[in-house]
């Protein structure tokens, strides 16, 4: 298999911190050659996803990545949650139109392998990637203004 497989997320355990409770999820991918798993903090009661945590747990299957988990106490869990709180994302309109420049390469040179490959009609191809060069400078263009800036999302 190549490329990655979001294995989905699987419910950890329920903990208390500094007074609140917090669910702990754990998303897993499959990277091809190992399950690697992340923590995921959210607070009870709130519908958003919560916060990652930049730590990975690697096995050999999922349930190895959950076991590894799970094996966490109390004082750990509320470690990684303030590891995860100080490196939150707090520039969220720069990583948006990073994360559309990067969709945009993708398909330009998806588009670029597929002509070469006789997929699609030189000049129908042609000008898809013009249009999605020109896309990919407007992208371009909106990186100076939201750098450094803060935003809530």
């Amino acid at each position: 298999m190549s490329g990655y497989d979001d294995r989905g997320r699987s419910e950890i355990t329920t903990t208390e911190i500094d007074g609140k409770s917090y669910g702990v999820s754990m998303r897993i991918i499959f990277d091809g050659i190992e399950h690697v798993g992340r923590l995921w903090f959210a607070e009870e009661g709130w519908d958003d996803d919560g916060i990652p945590d930049r730590g990975a747990f690697p096995g050999r299957t999922r349930e190895e990545v959950i076991a590894l988990a799970r094996r966490l106490n109390a004082h750990e869990l509320a470690q990684r949650y303030r590891r995860a709180q100080a490196e939150k994302r707090r520039f969220h309109n720069l990583r948006r139109v990073t994360d559309e420049i990067l969709a945009k390469i993708r398909y330009l040179n998806q588009v670029g392998i597929s002509m070469r490959a006789g997929l699609l009609d030189i000049e129908g191809a042609a000008q898809e990637l013009e249009l999605t060069e020109r896309q990919l400078h407007e992208l371009v263009d909106r990186l100076r203004p939201t750098a450094g800036v803060e935003d809530d999302d």
